[in-house]
């Protein structure tokens, strides 16, 4: 700043940020990366829900309620600055080019203390073995294998049910600690990761090996489309069904739109219909109960804790499609994949060694359509056992309130898994931690988490490459190929969303949750996500142009404004209402 022939420096240093830093035991320089960017959880989390992260043995670090990984042993490291940003570089772009700006930085590297570290080809997800499997899963060609596995999760699921149901006190608290060790055994099983692995590779080298030969990019998005055995994208067309049963009984359709928050199912059989929407929407709960936005948090609301949330998504469905639409949305992406099949292998047959390159691909699309769709399975099958899990915990939490020690059952969200079995089984508590608690996860709502920190508060900044962007378009990373425009709606919560057919969904972040709303938009942008990610990969099924991780996309772009997304090239540009 300058004032007359004076010359003041009011900012020397790096910017710092005001978000809360981690507690460390040492003063050295530590740098943190958000593991909620990487979850599509960048809300806070409680402390029992931070439990269930530590027990899968991620490497937790808590900061301003939310997740972050310690990757300064990485970065001091050679080897583990080359994995953690090969990592990056393929699901978070603005993370990876975070990590390369510090990089540049050679003093803070050298700085760095050296340790064990995060990413390494060791671990069991970058293991050699995963690679053998994935090779064994190509050549085979195995079309039950996807099914083997459903199978076996389901049987797992289904023993953890029954034996969870006479468990109570720390009986049970040690049971879901042995528990967790299956789920793990679940979660990295050779054969399922090396199916998802098989899937991401084949689907990259369809679409570099089309771009090489043909000049199209992103070809495998349109093969991805109504794939077999992905439990997501199945729970968008199923809701369909269930909103078929609810369009026949105008007494519910009036009763939905009207209530509120409650039990529903206490007053649909007093309804005409009434008992057969109850019964159809049980069938769904049955299967997809256990989900909600924000799943991977135990403390948060289920479907089948509060049906109610589903009924905006029921309305939407009545109002913007026709009866029987979910054979008719699936028999349509299953018509384009397969168009865009014979096209590609046309076309390539008139190349030079053109039979031997279509017989490849002719390959390699059978085996990404029939092993893409599972990659949601792990998922569904974690979700599924921790909704198991707290059924029986709000047990504890329930008789808790009735011995006085707690005031509500879900006062057990603020205490760590550990405090409350402690609780449990001495039934005393301060209740003092329960308010401050419930203090500090308010003000941590206010916070945005940001992708890279140091442990001295600065913020480190990634950034897109603006080559191929208009000037004035939001950057961000293309997931889903094609171009539309359409009116944007911003939504924070998908229990607001009031959606019609053709609109362009724009929200922080999505995780399966808010599948059931991806049937009726034409058009998807998030603050939050990489290729690889839930809206990117239900996006590409249901054939909808995608961008994700626009930054500030929910306040640069406001509800009802025309929008263009290009999910081709990755951007969004605001249109006037006359463009």
């Amino acid at each position: 700043m300058v004032s007359g022939w004076m010359i003041y420096i009011v900012q020397s240093r790096p910017i710092t940020t005001l978000y809360p830093l981690p507690e460390k035991s040492d003063d050295q320089l530590r740098v943190y990366m958000s593991a909620g960017h990487q979850q599509m959880m960048t809300e806070p989390i409680y402390p029992l829900g931070m439990s269930f992260f530590e027990f899968m043995n991620y490497e937790v670090i808590t900061a301003g309620g939310r997740l972050f990984i310690d990757l300064t042993h990485d970065l001091a490291s050679p080897i583990g600055r080359k994995i953690g940003l090969k990592t990056m570089g393929k699901n978070d772009p603005l993370m990876y080019h975070a990590l390369f700006n510090l990089l540049k930085r050679k003093q803070l590297i050298k700085s760095l203390p050296k340790g064990k570290r995060i990413f390494k080809l060791g671990s069991e997800e970058l293991s050699w073995s995963l690679l053998v499997h994935a090779i064994k899963v190509y050549q085979r060609k195995d079309h039950s294998l996807v099914k083997q596995l459903i199978a076996k999760s389901e049987d797992s699921i289904k023993t953890v049910q029954s034996e969870i149901t006479n468990k109570s006190g720390d009986e049970l608290f040690a049971f879901i600690i042995e528990d967790q060790k299956q789920l793990k055994r679940d979660m990295f099983d050779p054969r399922s990761l090396g199916v998802i692995m098989t899937a991401m590779i084949t689907a990259y080298r369809i679409n570099k090996n089309m771009e090489k030969w043909l000049g199209e990019k992103n070809a495998a998005d349109t093969l991805s489309q109504s794939v077999p055995n992905n439990v997501t994208s199945e729970m968008g067309l199923a809701l369909l069904d269930v909103s078929d049963v609810v369009r026949k009984y105008p007494e519910v359709i009036a009763y939905f739109e009207k209530m509120e928050n409650g039990d529903i199912f206490d007053e649909l059989p007093k309804l005409e219909g009434g008992e057969a929407v109850r019964d159809s929407m049980q069938a769904f709960l049955d299967k997809y109960g256990m989900r909600c936005s924000g799943e991977i948090d135990i403390t948060k609301t289920r479907w089948s804790e509060q049906p109610s949330l589903l009924v905006p998504v029921i309305l939407n469905n009545i109002q913007n499609f026709e009866p029987n639409a979910r054979i008719a949305k699936f028999e349509k992406g299953l018509l384009e994949a397969k168009a865009k099949e014979g096209n590609l292998l046309k076309r390539l047959e008139n190349l030079p060694k053109g039979k031997k390159k279509a017989k490849k691909t002719k390959k390699m699309i059978c085996v990404l359509r029939n092993y893409i769709g599972y990659r949601e399975y792990p998922k569904y099958n974690w979700i599924f056992r921790m909704f198991v899990y707290k059924r029986a915990l709000m047990k504890e939490a329930a008789k808790l309130v009735e011995k006085g020690i707690i005031n509500e059952k879900e006062d057990v969200y603020c205490l760590s898994f550990e405090e409350f079995r402690n609780a449990v089984r001495t039934s005393q508590l301060d209740y003092k931690i329960i308010a401050e608690r419930k203090e500090s996860y308010e003000y941590f709502e206010t916070l945005t988490p940001p992708r890279l920190m140091t442990s001295e508060g600065e913020v480190i900044f990634g950034e897109y490459n603006m080559e191929n962007v208009p000037e004035g378009a939001l950057a961000g990373i293309p997931v889903s190929s094609g171009m539309i425009e359409g009116r944007a709606r911003v939504i924070m919560k998908m229990e607001d969303a009031e959606i019609e057919k053709g609109d362009i969904l724009v929200t922080a972040f999505t995780d399966p949750s808010w599948t059931p709303l991806f049937v009726s938009l034409q058009g998807l942008v998030t603050e939050v996500g990489g290729m690889m990610t839930h809206g990117a990969v239900i996006a590409r099924e249901y054939g909808l142009p995608a961008v994700v991780g626009v930054e500030s996309a929910t306040k640069e772009i406001k509800d009802g404004q025309r929008i263009r997304i290009n999910g081709t090239e990755g951007y969004v540009e605001i249109l006037d209402e006359t463009d």
